[in-house]
């Protein structure tokens, strides 16, 4: 199968992912990679609390909802930054200045699934086992999805289920185009919304695309033309993965400034070298 992640490597830059998939080049943990890691592991344990949380609410007072939320989740980035700290101080990274740097992004959450909870219990009236049981939406993080017939696999970074819809979010950090999303961005959320329809037996005509660093989402909606271009990029991927031709660099040279991969990408003699490696052990 496919990774989705792949995809938007494809989109992104095609020599590199030729250089991961087919050659084997490791990319080396950098900052952003870490940051990355910690923030996956955060979103994943708070959706793995939320039952537990709800079903401890008694009362319909959003402050006392709200901090249960923002205790719950601090406690969680806390624990996530110290089991990383070794390779936060590889970067000489300071813990309490990632800390510092991840709560107002955690929080915002808190404040997302708090608002969430107390305007269905408005409406509802109920609690405890209730209220888990007839929240609408739920909120996942971290939906591990995949499809044979679509030859894809991925994890959805969250996920708002309704009774009748679901509705997926990538949540992004760096910087947000002044207009829509950025193509990889685009074509990664159209394949989680193919892979929800799939496993959920439902249309699903929009995601989101959460910029987090300027704190905007940008609606991505799935169209047959999209659909089409997904199924084209998963073919021209397999092709990629199996073939043996090197791709060229991209034209985007911003894009090799700051890639980890650099340097063994520009060594032609190494590239070479593990291209020849790859041929005869076939």
């Amino acid at each position: 199968m496919v990774s989705v992640t792949d995809l938007n490597s494809y989109v992104y830059c095609k020599r590199k992912l030729f250089l991961k998939g087919v050659l084997g080049f490791f990319e080396p943990p950098n900052e952003a990679t870490v940051k990355g890691q910690i923030r996956h592991q955060v979103y994943g344990e708070i959706n793995n609390v939320e039952e537990e949380l709800i079903k401890t609410i008694e009362g319909l007072n959003f402050e006392d909802i709200f901090g249960a939320y923002k205790k719950k989740h601090a406690s969680i980035l806390r624990r996530s930054i110290i089991k990383n700290k070794n390779q936060l101080k590889n970067f000489n990274l300071d813990i309490e200045d990632v800390f510092n740097e991840f709560l107002p992004l955690i929080l915002e959450e808190s404040r997302v699934r708090a608002e969430n909870v107390f305007n269905f219990i408005q409406e509802s009236k109920v609690f405890g086992e209730e209220l888990w049981e007839k929240l609408t939406p739920k909120i996942k993080s971290e939906l591990k999805i995949k499809s044979k017939r679509l030859n894809l696999v991925g994890i959805i970074d969250k996920l708002e289920i309704y009774e009748d819809r679901v509705v997926p979010f990538e949540l992004k950090t760096g910087s947000t185009p002044k207009e829509g999303v950025w193509p990889d961005h685009r074509m990664q959320l159209a394949a989680y919304c193919m892979l929800l329809e799939e496993n959920f037996s439902l249309k699903v005509s929009e995601g989101f695309v959460h910029y987090l660093d300027g704190q905007e989402k940008r609606k991505v909606v799935l169209n047959p033309f999209l659909k089409a271009e997904i199924v084209q990029l998963t073919n021209d991927v397999l092709s990629l993965l199996n073939q043996r031709e090197l791709p060229d660099f991209t034209k985007n040279g911003n894009k090799c400034n700051k890639c980890s991969l650099k340097e063994a990408c520009f060594n032609e003699k190494l590239v070479n070298k593990r291209l020849k490696e790859v041929l005869t052990v076939q």
